[in-house]
């Protein structure tokens, strides 16, 4: 099985929308929450680093492999490409 990560910020409307499609596709992820998007958060740092740059949220990887946001997700989805997770 893959290891999903997911970068979110609490009251987002987009990672509740990324999150619920994980959790309908009965995957399992990490999410880490960003309370503070701010040069001196270093999770927000480091999901910036890690996404070459990227400030908005939600933020996801699969198996360390960037894929990018809600809507990215859901394109994957649509794709048929998470069933193959």
């Amino acid at each position: 099985m893959a290891y999903i990560e997911i970068y979110t910020k609490r009251n987002c409307p987009y990672c509740e929308r990324a999150k619920s499609l994980l959790i309908k596709k009965s995957l399992d992820f990490k999410e880490i929450i960003i309370d503070n998007h701010n040069s001196l958060n270093s999770v927000y740092i480091e999901m910036q680093q890690r996404s070459n740059g990227c400030t908005t949220v939600p933020q996801i990887f699969i198996d360390g492999l960037h894929i990018g946001g809600s809507d990215d997700l859901i394109s994957l989805d649509n794709q048929g490409k998470l069933n193959l997770i």
